[in-house]
């Protein structure tokens, strides 16, 4: 029997298309924003009407649902809500990003994660709840939001041209919208796998629940199993399990796993029966993660003694000067460039970097999209340009971009930006950047995303522009790997290394002039 909604025309803007997704919470459709030329999104219809409710449950809604917008907004790791609202079967829906990406539930079902993986992901899970967890502004106070439902099938996988494997958490607010439905009062909401202890009780909850669930995922990441397991899949079961049952260790589940002490030991923590046992917020976790993780890169580097070093460009001579006369002819255009580009609609409003031509003249034309706070931006106004490409060819050949906007009062502000160079992508910005020899830095502000701030030419050294090229036609002929963020992960500890060398170049200009300086 065919779906009844694909090819509905929801609010007069959204069609949809095709059902790609069912739970207990609701049916997730793919659908087009037809007002903005077809745009793909997401739209989620939950399980409940608000129908003969008095619209308190609506009023609920529209509350939680602009809680996720906001949500999405301050963390690239939180799903973006884009539009809500009630069809006329006083359905509430909500519409989100499209993201083709895979589910944490699939990708430990077919494998146990390495080490280094699990740290990435754990580290990216535990930024969007921190987020949540610090709390939203509205009105004038601050709404920390719980979760409710952390597991495996909440969190999403994506791949990223910047970030590689991006982690965005799924279906903040909707356990707890559900629960303000009279049809739901006496009918539990969550997961009983990997519910809390308090949550099974019906009691109110705070972060340490979510820390809980956090635990559960977390053990099931690296082993593959559960560190409770009930005798039925009933609440009964589950409850008694959650209350009684201390968890299975890591020896007992995985004896031939090896993990840092620190991360057994932060792990069953996490799945202390009592909150006050556990880590008390977030922070305390991404502690532990990001010390082990960089413990874990600093000793994959000097053990793996096959990974060829990082390359460095020639020494290039230091070059600072005036705009040049290529700047000068380019200037003039860049106010009819910021009134014309926009945002993208599937990228977040956040604090990222990403590169995207832009065409002129029917021609594309390189150039480094950058969302900041507005304050951040205005203190780079005036400012130095310097820009340096590290490069390495094993595992998996990437490249690093590094961009730094300096001025003595201000500092430095660092945007760097990782390329795939087995992408059609890649290989397409590097090609743009060697042609031209510059690019432009579109400066967006995260308070008013919809228009171009600022525009910034930084342009690229002869030399390291010959080497790019190189870079280029080299990694074509490379071989890839099924994990690049190996090699991201070392282009980012030689980075840090390189930091100190770039700021000491830099604090050694002694201008606050719009110069350029390419080393």
């Amino acid at each position: 029997m065919s779906d009844p909604n694909v090819g509905r025309l929801l609010s007069n803007r959204y069609e949809l298309k095709e059902l790609i997704g069912t739970g207990a919470m609701g049916r997730v459709y793919c659908a087009r924003d037809v007002l903005l030329g077809g745009v793909p999104v997401a739209v989620k219809f939950l399980a409940l009407s608000v129908q003969n409710k008095k619209m308190r449950l609506q009023e609920r809604f529209e509350r939680e649902a602009k809680t996720c917008a906001l949500l999405g907004q301050k963390s690239i790791h939180i799903v973006r809500v884009m539009d809500y609202g009630v069809d006329d079967h006083d359905t509430p829906f909500y519409v989100m990003e499209y993201l083709q990406g895979i589910g944490l539930n699939q990708i430990v079902r077919k494998q146990k994660l390495s080490l280094p993986r699990f740290l990435s992901l754990a580290r990216q899970i535990c930024l969007g709840l921190q987020c949540a967890h610090d709390g939203i502004p509205i009105d004038g106070k601050i709404y920390p939001i719980i979760h409710r439902d952390i597991k495996p099938s909440n969190i999403l996988v994506v791949q990223d041209a910047s970030f590689g494997e991006l982690v965005k958490i799924l279906d903040f607010g909707i356990a707890k919208l559900l629960q303000a439905d009279s049809n739901y009062t006496n009918f539990y909401l969550g997961t009983l796998a990997y519910s809390s202890p308090e949550q099974m009780e019906g009691k109110e909850l705070d972060n340490r629940s979510d820390i809980y669930s956090l635990g559960v995922m977390m053990f099931e990441m690296l082993t593959g199993k559960m560190p409770l397991v009930a005798p039925t899949h009933s609440f009964g079961a589950w409850y008694k399990a959650h209350q009684t049952q201390p968890p299975r260790t890591f020896a007992e589940v995985a004896p031939t796993l090896q993990l840092p002490k620190q991360i057994e030991n932060l792990i069953i923590g996490c799945l202390a029966k009592s909150p006050s046992d556990r880590p008390q917020n977030i922070g305390e976790i991404l502690k532990v993660l990001t010390s082990v993780e960089q413990h874990d890169f600093t000793r994959t580097q000097e053990k793996t003694t096959h990974l060829p070093a990082i390359i460095n460009p020639p020494s290039v001579k230091t070059n600072v000067a005036h705009k040049s006369d290529a700047d000068s002819r380019i200037s003039p255009l860049n106010n009819e460039i910021a009134q014309q580009v926009s945002w993208p609609q599937n990228k977040p409003i956040a604090n990222i970097v990403f590169p995207h031509p832009i065409r002129l003249n029917g021609e594309l034309k390189p150039a480094l999209w950058v969302m900041l706070p507005q304050a951040e931006i205005q203190k780079r106004l005036v400012c130095t340009r310097y820009n340096q490409f590290l490069f390495i060819t094993s595992p998996h050949p990437m490249l690093l971009w590094i961009t730094v906007l300096y001025n003595r009062k201000h500092g430095s502000k660092w945007l760097p930006y990782y390329l795939d160079l087995k992408t059609n992508i890649a290989q397409e910005t590097t090609r743009l950047l060697v042609e031209n020899g510059y690019y432009r830095l579109l400066l967006f502000a995260r308070e008013t995303p919809n228009h171009c701030a600022h525009i910034i030419i930084s342009t690229i050294a002869s030399a390291q522009r010959q080497i790019l090229e190189e870079w280029a036609r080299m990694s074509k002929s490379l071989a890839s790997s099924d994990d690049p963020q190996v090699s991201k992960n070392l282009l980012k500890f030689e980075y840090e290394k390189l930091k100190p060398q770039i700021l000491a170049k830099l604090q050694a200009i002694d201008t606050d002039s719009p110069f350029d300086l390419s080393g």
